[in-house]
């Protein structure tokens, strides 16, 4: 009970499925936690403690009735505030408070979480409509990482990233339209993966085909890959009413387990276009190669688009608010002119690029597809000699919190400017694609912030990717109570 949030989240629901501790002094525990270090990260914005002790008690009665209750008994877990993931329970669309709309339905995470027993103690923080790598919003405030919290958290699941390595969860829900699951995770030293597109079912509605331009996902980060193991194989299933998705049935747990030996990695210190911080290339650099000591082969390759790093991050800015400019539009036709009306509750960039994305033509998708061409080419041009990709998760360490409620990344790495909403992220060109990718903790650096490794595979291999994770945390385990002692 002393070190409770040291455990992983298999861990906890294993104890209390076997009776050594019960669900109330879990989510007390936890609860206890919250109040204590949420002030100093500001990573939960919203908080429902009642009903998850409520939730706990019921819990107990059916363990005591020998009911099987699921693997994460008792895990507590947080929601992310950006879209709806509990009905019932309020949203904010990232800190807009004229957007804070009730629940409708439940999220992928939550569903999955829930039917195997965890309990959700609130919701976290995000940037308006997910869109930039960092969290901070005009209503809340920014997010800080617990290893210092005078940096960011990275986003946009940076509440839920901050809470679960602060040891205030033991697993939190995240989304992923460019990074959102991985840049986070690589900035508060975390498990963070985003499935094959249609691994996960995406059941939005009446749109039942928004969120892939560029592709998004609902998903979740953990402290070990083998909880990320759990989670996906439970979030992973058929759903016809997806258009994109494909029939599962993996055990991701069974499968991270399999040898690496022999599998051909190749290593990208930039993806040919991405300034990267000389800190960061050398830590990444040396954490592939410990993959040499799994018997893997790893080679260094070139990689090649054909576009600079400012005309993709352009198209993702552009691309990635179509389906917000279609829900503005919507509130429009209603009534609600909110792009006019609540303009101050925005991001200046976020209205700037809403006024770009409204203009495009025809010939601004026929660009778009072009350039998502080139991407996909540029990785299969890969993956038909490799196995795998490693690259560093971002191109920078996390950058300092800012006052103004407007905290992004940097606008220059190593003298060349980068976009500060998502071009510090190597992380963007898979939500084009659709392949399978994941950040793991790789090492520590300067002011003991802490620097993620992703790992790219083939679309539909990802239990390869679980693989390769859970082989490395063999070889180099993580300290999970590193942020516990932060700066």
């Amino acid at each position: 009970m002393e070190k409770l949030e040291n455990f992983s989240a298999i861990e906890i629901g294993k104890a209390v499925n076997e009776g050594q501790i019960s669900p109330t002094q879990v989510i007390n525990y936890f609860i206890e936690r919250i109040k204590k270090r949420n002030p100093s990260i500001n990573a939960f914005v919203y908080t429902k403690f009642e009903e998850a002790i409520s939730e706990a008690k019921m819990l107990e009665k059916r363990l005591a009735k020998k009911e099987v209750v699921g693997p994460l008994a008792s895990v507590p877990i947080a929601l992310k505030d950006f879209l709806p993931s509990k009905i019932g329970w309020p949203n904010s669309h990232g800190g807009v408070k004229s957007l804070i709309k009730i629940d409708n339905y439940d999220s992928e995470f939550y569903k999955a979480a829930k039917n195997s027993g965890a309990i959700a103690l609130g919701k976290t923080n995000a940037p308006a409509f997910g869109f930039r790598g960092t969290t901070d919003n005009k209503l809340y405030g920014p997010t800080s990482t617990p290893f210092n919290i005078k940096y960011n958290s990275g986003g946009s699941s940076g509440g839920s990233a901050a809470a679960l390595s602060d040891g205030l969860i033991a697993m939190g829900e995240a989304s992923d339209g460019g990074g959102s699951i991985r840049i986070p995770a690589s900035w508060c030293g975390l498990v963070g993966f985003k499935p094959s597109v249609g691994v996960v079912p995406s059941l939005s509605r009446p749109d039942g085909f928004c969120g892939t331009h560029p592709y998004c996902t609902n998903g979740a980060l953990t402290k070990t890959v083998a909880d990320s193991a759990l989670i996906y194989s439970l979030m992973a299933y058929y759903n016809p009413r997806d258009p994109h998705s494909r029939r599962q049935g993996k055990d991701y747990l069974k499968l991270m387990k399999q040898p690496i030996k022999n599998w051909k990695i190749g290593y990208s210190e930039d993806l040919g276009i991405f300034p990267v911080e000389n800190e960061v290339a050398t830590i990444v650099k040396k954490a592939a190669g410990r993959f040499s000591e799994t018997g893997a082969v790893i080679d260094n390759i070139g990689f090649k688009i054909g576009y600079k790093l400012k005309k993709l991050t352009d198209m993702w800015c552009k691309t990635i608010l179509i389906d917000s400019a279609i829900e503005l539009e919507l509130l429009k036709s209603e009534g609600d002119d909110f792009a006019n009306l609540h303009k101050q509750e925005l991001p200046k960039e976020f209205i700037y690029w809403l006024k770009k994305t409204k203009k495009s033509n025809l010939m601004d998708l026929y660009q778009f597809n072009l350039m998502r061409t080139a991407i996909l080419d540029a990785f299969e041009d890969i993956f038909a000699n490799y196995d795998l990709l490693i690259t560093p998760t971002t191109a920078c360490l996390p950058v300092k919190n800012k006052n103004n409620f407007d905290t992004k990344g940097p606008t220059q790495i190593c003298g060349k400017d980068v976009d500060p909403l998502i071009g510090f992220a190597l992380t963007f060109l898979t939500n084009f694609t659709g392949h399978p990718a994941i950040s793991i903790p790789a090492g520590v650096a300067k002011n003991n912030l802490p620097v993620g490794m992703q790992i790219i595979g083939k679309k539909f291999h990802d239990e390869e990717l679980f693989a390769a994770a859970y082989n490395f945390e063999q070889i180099q385990p993580w300290d999970y109570t590193i942020p516990f002692n932060r700066m």
